[in-house]
């Protein structure tokens, strides 16, 4: 499954955003477990932007990272204890534009099964891992549709245990399957199943 998966993102081409927008960064660790899971951190409660939410590890570019890619070894780092030496990166998805307007990258990694990893408590309460093979399935709670600039996007909600992974970070798994693994999921085709309607916005949220 991940040979597969290196050998479609390196094919891969992301679309780019323009460059003069402020930078964030995330990864997106696939942890190599016989059955391949995906690594989530949830934001603490007492945050005063995204508290609770779900996302992949990540941050604000800062002036000491070479690259993007150096903002997200270097945040995931921070955030979580990973050494940036036990990151596999595979490639990088598209561009997506935050709610607060940050050109947010996303880059693909794999990292061993069973690292001592540790949430940083100042920004997170936990760390948790969900099979591939749930999102592969198609196991989404129901889809947000979220008009942005005239455009509905097609975002599915996705519930394990008692976390909600939904907003941008969806966003990147819909390309991650699609570009990755070959599923037939998109942001822009209308699925069955239920959907919950937002008010227009510009940009997107987390």
């Amino acid at each position: 499954m991940l040979e597969k998966l290196r050998e479609r993102l390196q094919a891969h081409a992301p679309r780019r955003l323009r460059a003069d927008l402020p930078q964030a960064a995330v990864l997106i660790p696939l942890v190599a477990r016989p059955e391949p899971t995906l690594l989530f951190t949830r934001r603490a409660a007492h945050l005063s932007t995204h508290s609770g939410q779900v996302a992949f590890p990540g941050g604000k570019r800062e002036e000491q990272d070479d690259d993007l890619l150096a903002t997200a070894l270097r945040e995931s780092e921070e955030e979580i204890a990973l050494p940036p030496s036990r990151v596999e990166v595979l490639g990088r998805l598209s561009d997506l534009l935050s709610l607060h307007g940050l050109k947010v990258t996303p880059y693909v990694g794999v990292i061993p099964p069973d690292l001592p990893l540790v949430p940083d408590h100042r920004e997170l309460d936990a760390i948790f891992e969900v099979p591939v093979a749930h999102f592969l399935e198609d196991h989404r709670t129901h889809t947000d549709v979220i008009r942005v600039e005239g455009r509905d996007y097609y975002v599915p909600s996705y519930r394990r245990d008692d976390h909600v992974i939904w907003g941008l970070s969806s966003m990147m798994l819909v390309e991650l399957l699609a570009e990755g693994w070959g599923m037939p999921i998109s942001l822009f085709a209308r699925p069955s199943g239920e959907l919950h309607h937002h008010p227009e916005r510009r940009l997107l949220d987390r």
